[in-house]
C-alpha cells in the first residue's frame, strides 16, 4: 500500500509537534487525577493515597484519588483510557487488570494499545483470615466444616482477583466446596469479615494487617513464597500441604495511550521518589507487610503479560464473570 504525503499535510505535522513538546514541557497544566476503579477503604485505594501528599509537593498541583468501582475494575479503567492524553488522570489499580480480557465480554479498550504502563508499585502476599470468634484456627479446620456443611463463605475484593481464584483453587485440591461473596472494595469485605457475616475472606497482607494487629480478625493461611516477617506463626500454601501454590496482589501505574513521554517520565520519577519517603516506605513493609517494587514502565507491561497468562488460564478453566 503506497502512502502519499501533501504539502498542507506535511505542513500541519510540523507545525503539531512544537504544540505538542509545548504540552508536555507545561506539564502539569493543572490537579491531577488518579482514578483507582474499586470503592474506598481497599488496599488499592489506600496505596494511592499514601503517594498523593508527595505527588502533590513534588508537581506543585493538587492530587485528586477518585473512586470508580464495578466489573473488575474495569469501569474506572475504561473512563482512563478514554481520558485526555494530557497528563492529567491516571490509573492506579490491582491484579485484576490483567484478566479483564478473560473476565469482561467486549471490554471497551485494550490492555496494550489503550495504556501505557508506568510503574509496579508493590506487591504483597494474599492472606486468608477470619473473625476470632469463628471456631477455625487453620484453613484445614475450615475445609473440614465445610465438607460436613456443605459449604463455607468466603468474601474477596471482588471477581477476578488473584486471591479469588487462589482460593478457588485452594479449595479444589482441599476437597471443599466455598460459595464466594465478592464486594466491590477490600473495606466493604473487610467490615463484613470483621462482624462475622462470612466464615472467611481473602486478601493481601496489605489489606488485612491492620485487622490482623488489632486481633479483629484472624489469619489462617498466607500465600506468599515464604512466612510474613509481621505474621510468623502463620504457614504457608505450600507449608500446608498445597505445593507449588503461591498468590500476590499487586499494584500498577498506567497512563493513557499517547500521553507525552516526558509527562510520563516525570510522574514516575515523582511517584518513585514519595513512595520512597521514609515513613512511606516504613509504613509499606513494617503496617501494610507489603513490598515495594517501583519499576520502570517496561518492566510492568512485561509483568502484566506474564499475569494474563498465568491466572487467565485459571479464571477460564473456572468460568470466572465479573462482578
Amino acid at each position: 500500500m503506497s502512502v502519499s504525503f501533501t504539502r498542507r499535510g506535511m505542513l500541519g505535522a510540523a507545525l503539531a509537534l512544537p504544540a505538542l513538546a509545548a504540552r508536555a514541557d507545561t506539564w502539569p497544566s493543572g490537579p491531577i487525577r488518579i482514578v483507582v476503579p474499586f470503592a474506598p477503604g481497599g488496599s488499592t485505594d489506600a496505596v494511592a493515597r499514601l503517594a498523593a501528599p508527595g505527588l502533590q509537593q513534588r508537581l506543585g498541583v493538587p492530587i485528586i484519588v477518585e473512586n470508580r468501582s464495578g466489573a473488575a475494575g474495569s469501569i474506572g479503567s475504561d473512563m482512563v483510557a478514554k481520558a485526555r492524553p494530557d497528563g492529567q488522570t491516571w490509573l492506579l489499580t490491582f491484579d485484576s487488570h490483567a484478566l479483564m480480557p478473560v473476565l469482561v465480554p467486549n471490554l471497551p479498550f485494550d490492555l496494550t494499545a489503550d495504556f501505557i504502563p508506568v510503574t509496579q508499585i508493590g506487591r504483597a502476599p494474599y492472606v486468608i483470615a477470619c473473625q476470632p470468634a469463628k471456631p477455625y484456627k487453620t484453613l484445614a479446620e475450615v475445609f473440614a466444616t465445610a465438607r460436613q456443611k456443605g459449604s463455607v463463605t468466603f468474601g474477596s475484593t471482588g471477581n477476578g482477583t488473584i486471591g479469588h481464584l487462589a482460593m478457588l483453587m485452594l479449595a479444589k485440591r482441599g476437597g471443599a466446596e466455598v460459595t464466594h461473596l465478592p464486594y466491590r472494595g477490600g473495606g466493604l469485605a473487610v467490615n463484613d469479615a470483621v462482624a462475622g457475616h462470612i466464615d472467611m475472606m481473602i486478601g493481601s497482607s496489605a489489606l488485612l494487617a491492620p485487622q490482623i494487629s488489632a486481633n479483629t480478625l484472624r489469619p489462617l493461611l498466607q500465600l506468599g513464597a515464604t512466612r510474613l516477617a509481621g505474621l510468623p506463626s502463620v504457614p504457608t500454601a505450600v507449608e500446608s500441604g498445597f505445593d507449588g501454590l503461591t498468590a500476590e496482589a499487586w499494584w500498577g501505574v498506567f497512563a493513557p495511550a499517547k500521553t507525552p513521554a516526558p509527562a510520563v517520565a516525570r510522574f514516575h520519577d515523582a511517584l518513585v521518589a514519595s513512595y520512597r519517603e521514609a515513613r512511606i516506605a516504613q509504613q509499606f513493609a513494617e503496617v501494610n507487610q507489603a513490598e515495594l517494587v517501583l519499576s520502570d514502565g517496561p518492566a510492568l507491561g512485561r509483568f502484566v503479560q506474564s499475569q494474563v497468562e498465568t491466572w487467565g488460564r485459571t479464571a477460564r478453566e473456572n468460568n470466572i464473570k465479573p462482578d
